[in-house]
Formats: structure tokens, C-alpha cells, sequence
């Protein structure tokens, strides 16, 4: 008949040994006190841990772990020099109980050393314990063991000796045979090998992925601070754009007041002028009328018939009689000057700003005869490129491409550029740049097929970008003029296009090394490069 096996139950000692540790225990670091402090509300912590744990929180925030009581400031600790004792005490105990080894469970009073250890007991016993210990067959007697509930089966009450790797959990010889029958299963010293060979693979990907993060982190950093100067230098040169175009608007705006000043006087003078001639006219017909009227009342023929008429008749008064209006010519202030010089002003000021931010240095663009193609029709400006059926009578020089392509005159080593291209409504095209050494013939010798050469292309109503012969295609593109900006020195080529607003397409990255040039490919449509 099995008897039932009786609960396990701690002994005094250890009940003891528990309890004592728990009060001994640091609630933050979970370890016995090392020089304990006492805070106001009456818990005690490592003086280390409740200083780390006081400077991660702001002024005025400071709480105890424990109850969390706030305190407005950081309150003065004390160490708890019995509490400091004590754990001396039991840590000098727990380290001379190391040193004797593993002790019988039921010597309470004394460390006994033991020779053997029950299984279904979980207990290890003295020789002496060992004679009276039960002797039923379901009481297992073993080696020395230290008990930390993880050495015997919970259910058959075995050592666990073995690892079920279907199921990643450790079993004795009864669950080999019976749950875990046709498992994959390992030694458990076996297992712990192979699970250390992994934890240190895991090991060596945690380190390597940190080693390149604290690679990425300084350069992380340095690009944040080229970015802020960057700002910074762009925010100054905005500010400087915008000090001189307030200085050319206070002086267009003198300009245009002296303007009307200038006209108001002219317009003045001329006004004077008139009302001094009509002023002299009314004189001189006072005169006239004052004459007519004494000649009217003499009697003598002689007299009155002697003066004609005519004679005694104004100019002005000639003209009126006769039907005539006299034109009377009064200049007013002259607003279309004046705008005039108002819109000139304002047009030189844009001007000023579209061509002389200091951002991007303008490039000329013109495209070299010596590169085109046969198959390229070259404007007589080396502004336009069209396709055509018909070859054209190009000199043969080494620089010339075999198909549609054409690259600039000048080429870049240095600096910031852009230019401007529009692009027909149909046919295919690239627009980019490439190298001087890109290939003069075959598929690599397109604009974007190679690692000397990146583009932007159409094709067959769809956009693509360029590089090494890889693709990367473009959505919602609608419109034909695009704007290339490159920064050599920061490896950056920028794709825009021209829309109301500007809309950012992409960005490539590389080390530039080589001069570039503007390249251009076309078939069955044509490109020009805008001024």
C-alpha cells in the first residue's frame, strides 16, 4: 500500500533564515543592505540606491520607493548603524554555511553536515537523521543535493536530467517515457552547452549590432551639427536677403517720391506759366474794350473809320469768333513714369533675390556637340536636343555617344549647382549627370545603367530613377520642367519638379569621384535647358 507522502514543510532554522533576509533585503537592488539608510518615513534602503534613484527624479519630486511619500526637497538620511550591524551579522553566517557546505535540514540547532539527500523530501540528512528517515521505496535516497526547486521532477519526483527541446522544458527519466515519448530530447548537460554556444552566438549579434551603434551614434551626432550650422548659415543668409531688399525698397521708394515731386513741379511750372499769358491776354482786352467804346460814341467818320477792325480784334478773340477753340496744353502729374519706375525697381529687386541667394551657385548649362549623337539634332543656342530619323553630319570624335545621348560643356568639381529642363509632352528621356569615362556605346552608356551615370527618366508615360542599372519608380509626376541641384562636395544629387509648389522627387547619395557633367537622353521627343 503507498503511503502519502507528508507536505514539506521548512524547518524552524530556515523559516528563520527566510524571514531574517526578507528584513534585510533592499526593496531596489533586492539584496542585503550594503550601509543602509533610514528615509523620514521610516524605510530603510542602500545609501547607494536611494541616491540613484533620488537623481533620475526632478527637485521636489523625490519619493520613497516603498510608500511613495513625496518630499518637497531631498530630505537628509541617516545611516542605520544596527540595521548596518545586523546584515554584517547574517552575511558573515550565510558565508561560513557556504563554507561548510550542505547541512542537514532537521539539525535546527547546529550545522551538521549531510551525506545524503531525499528526493521526495527535498531535505538533506545527517548520518544520524539518515537511520530514522523513512525506508519506503517511494523515499529516493541520493547524493548530496542543493535544493533550489528546479533539481527533481515536480510530478514523479526525480531528478531532472534530460531537456525536451519540442516542449523547451526540463524533464527526469519518467517524463522521457511516459509525456515527452518521441520528443527530441537532450542530456541536460548536453542541452546546457549547446543553449551557452547560443546565448554567446546572441551574445556576439547584441555586441556587434552595439559596436555599430556607438559607430552610427558620433556620426548621427555629427550630422545633427552640420545641420544646425547649416540652418544657422541659411537663417543669416536670409536675413542679409532680406536687410538689402529692405534697403533697395527705402530707396526705390525715394526714387519714386522724388519722381513725383520732379512732376508736380513741372506740372506746376507749366500751369503758372498759362494763368500769366491769360492774365496778360485779360489786360490787354480790358485795353482793346475800353478803346472800342470811345471810339463807339464819337461822331467824327475820320476818327472812327481810320482803325480797320480787324486790327482791333485779339488773336484769341479772332479764333473764337471764327468758330475755333483755342487748345490750352496744362501737363498733369505723369503716372505711367512713375509706374514705370516703380515696376523696373521692383523687377531688378526680385531679380536680385532669384539670382543672388548665395544657396546655390547658377550653372551654365549648353550641351557639347562633341558628345551628340548622330541621331541628336543640337540647336544653334546648344540649349535644345531633339530626336531624329535623319543622321546628322557630326565630325566622328571619341567623345561621341552612338544613340541619343548628349552630355554639357562644362563640367563640375566643386560646389553647389542647379539648372533647369523642360522636357516634351511625348517620347522617352533621361536627364541627369554622368561622368566624362561613362562608355560611349552599348546599354551602359545610358544615362542611369551604370555606376557613372544617375538619372531621372520617362518612359512610356512613367517615371523611373536611375543608378548602377537599378530602378526606382516615381508616382504622380505631371508636369515637364524639372530642376536638378547638385552639391558636389556633400555627395548629393536632387531632383525636383517645377510644380506651384516645388515638389521634392529624390535624392541621391554618393562620393562623387570624378568631374560630372549634365547628361541628357531623348527618343522620339526633345529637351531644353531653360535659362
Amino acid at each position: 500500500m503507498i503511503q502519502d507522502v507528508p507536505p514539506i514543510t521548512p524547518s524552524f532554522s530556515e523559516m528563520a533564515t527566510i524571514d531574517l533576509r526578507e528584513e534585510l533585503t533592499c526593496s531596489i537592488c533586492m539584496n542585503v543592505y550594503t550601509d543602509p539608510v533610514t528615509l523620514p518615513c521610516g524605510h530603510n534602503f542602500c545609501q547607494e540606491c536611494i541616491s540613484r534613484t533620488w537623481d533620475n527624479q526632478r527637485e521636489g519630486e523625490n519619493t520613497c520607493p516603498e510608500c511613495i511619500e513625496r518630499f518637497s526637497k531631498r530630505p537628509q538620511i541617516r545611516r542605520n548603524l544596527r540595521m548596518c550591524s545586523i546584515a554584517k551579522s547574517f552575511l558573515y553566517t550565510q558565508e561560513r554555511q557556504e563554507e561548510y557546505g550542505v547541512f542537514c535540514t532537521y539539525c535546527i540547532h547546529s550545522h551538521v553536515p549531510a551525506v545524503k539527500s531525499c528526493l521526495i523530501c527535498e531535505a538533506s540528512l545527517c548520518s544520524g537523521h539518515l537511520r530514522v528517515h523513512s525506508r519506503s521505496e517511494h523515499h529516493t535516497l541520493n547524493d548530496l543535493l542543493i535544493y533550489s526547486g528546479r533539481k527533481v521532477c515536480p510530478v514523479h519526483k526525480k531528478l531532472l536530467d534530460h531537456y525536451c527541446l519540442e516542449d523547451s522544458s526540463c524533464i527526469c527519466a519518467s517524463c522521457l517515457e511516459n509525456e515527452h515519448k518521441n520528443h527530441r530530447v537532450d542530456p541536460l548537460q548536453e542541452a546546457l552547452v549547446k543553449r551557452k554556444e547560443e546565448l554567446k552566438k546572441v551574445l556576439t549579434t547584441l555586441t556587434r549590432r552595439k559596436e555599430e551603434i556607438e559607430e552610427q551614434l558620433p556620426q548621427l551626432q555629427e550630422k545633427t551639427k552640420e545641420l544646425q550650422e547649416k540652418v544657422v548659415l541659411i537663417t543669416n543668409q536670409v536675413r542679409s536677403i532680406f536687410g538689402d531688399i529692405k534697403k533697395q525698397l527705402k530707396a526705390l521708394k525715394k526714387q519714386v517720391m522724388n519722381e513725383i515731386r520732379v512732376s508736380e513741379e513741372k506740372a506746376s511750372l507749366l500751369v503758372s506759366d498759362l494763368i500769366h499769358h491769360l492774365e496778360e491776354e485779360k489786360a490787354e482786352l480790358s485795353t482793346k474794350k475800353v478803346h472800342i467804346q470811345e471810339l463807339s460814341i464819337l461822331n467824327d467818320p475820320l476818327t472812327v473809320l481810320q482803325e480797320p477792325v480787324k486790327d482791333l480784334i485779339p488773336e484769341t478773340t479772332k479764333d473764337l469768333s471764327s468758330g475755333g477753340q483755342r487748345s490750352v496744353d496744362i501737363s498733369e502729374v505723369d503716372e505711367g513714369q512713375i509706374l514705370e519706375i516703380l515696376h523696373t525697381g521692383l523687377s531688378n529687386i526680385m531679380t536680385g533675390i532669384n539670382g543672388g541667394i548665395p544657396l546655390v551657385k547658377p550653372h551654365h548649362v549648353l550641351l557639347d556637340l562633341r558628345t551628340a549623337a548622330k541621331n541628336v539634332h543640337i540647336s544653334g543656342d546648344l540649349k535644345t536636343m531633339s530626336w531624329t530619323v535623319l543622321s546628322q553630319d557630326y565630325p566622328e570624335t571619341p567623345e561621341r555617344f552612338h544613340a541619343c545621348q548628349v552630355l554639357s560643356t562644362r563640367n563640375i568639381i566643386a560646389g553647389r549647382h542647379c539648372w533647369e529642363v523642360e522636357t516634351s509632352e511625348s517620347g522617352n528621356w533621361i536627364i541627369g549627370v554622368a561622368y566624362p569615362s561613362i562608355e560611349r556605346g552599348g546599354r551602359q552608356s545610358y544615362v542611369g545603367n551604370s555606376d557613372k551615370s544617375w538619372g531621372l527618366s520617362r518612359h512610356k508615360n512613367r517615371y523611373f530613377l536611375k543608378h548602377k542599372g537599378s530602378v526606382i519608380p516615381l508616382s504622380d509626376v505631371s508636369c515637364q520642367t524639372f530642376r536638378i541641384f547638385l552639391d558636389y562636395e556633400a555627395g548629393k544629387l536632387s531632383f525636383y519638379e517645377l510644380r506651384d509648389p516645388v515638389i521634392h522627387l529624390f535624392t541621391f547619395t554618393a562620393t562623387f569621384t570624378e568631374p560630372l557633367h549634365a547628361a541628357f537622353w531623348v527618343w522620339n521627343g526633345w529637351l531644353r535647358i531653360r535659362d
